[in-house]
């Protein structure tokens, strides 16, 4: 599903070349989960930025299934993210003029496969039953990681990527949202690619992995 070989990447800053991944290799099978753990700088979220067409690559492939992302152009790049990825970001990013509803069924929209009734057992399953009418700004921390997830899941992608997901939330709802990602991760069949700080976490996941100075440990 998820092929990461000899990967890299530099950014150019005022004190000179930055190199942030110095040869990745990861992969990734359908319907398991990775968790990919470092410390701050260690390159996590750029490598998720690159599976996900946001930054190109300097050197080496991704490929997503039978798809080269380094020889997307930008329309290309787009339409991975809209119709095949489903991301999850610590911030959230919730369009805050549209309503729950309108959040969890944007992506699922975009990618043409929008289906209320899959909207409305998103919603139940997430406990965002009652909710649909709000707007982000009047929902909690929690309740708005949850619209987060709904949204990604809901165009049935088949990679979820997640940037430490719960590291706005306290432990417990952390614990919950997590429950919540892995029921619905095995049910769609889809693989996830969790970036995370805790070590407690990963080992929910099916594999772990560490970058350590811009490779895997």
């Amino acid at each position: 599903m998820l092929s990461v070989a000899a990967v890299t990447k530099t950014f150019q800053t005022p004190q000179g070349p930055l190199p942030v991944l110095r040869g990745v290799d990861l992969s990734l099978a359908a319907g398991k989960s990775l968790a990919l753990m470092g410390e701050s700088g260690s390159g996590k979220s750029t490598l998720l930025h690159l599976v996900a067409g946001l930054e190109p690559v300097d050197g080496g492939s991704i490929r997503i299934g039978e798809t080269e992302v380094a020889g997307l152009g930008d329309p290309g790049r787009a339409a991975l993210r809209r119709t095949r990825l489903g991301i999850v970001f610590q911030q959230f990013n919730l369009v805050p003029s549209l309503t729950v509803e309108g959040n969890l069924a944007l992506q699922a929209r975009l990618a043409g496969r929008h289906d209320p009734g899959r909207i409305a057992l998103l919603a139940e399953r997430l406990g965002l039953s009652g909710l649909g009418d709000r707007y982000p700004e009047q929902l909690s921390g929690g309740q708005q990681q949850r619209v987060a997830v709904g949204r990604a899941l809901a165009a049935r992608p088949e990679i979820v990527l997640a940037d430490e997901p719960t590291g706005n939330l306290d432990q417990a709802t952390g614990d919950a949202m997590l429950d919540l990602v892995l029921d619905l991760i095995s049910e769609t069949g889809c693989a996830l690619l969790l970036v995370t700080h805790s070590a407690r976490l990963a080992s929910r996941l099916d594999r772990c992995v560490t970058l350590d100075k811009g490779r895997i440990a």
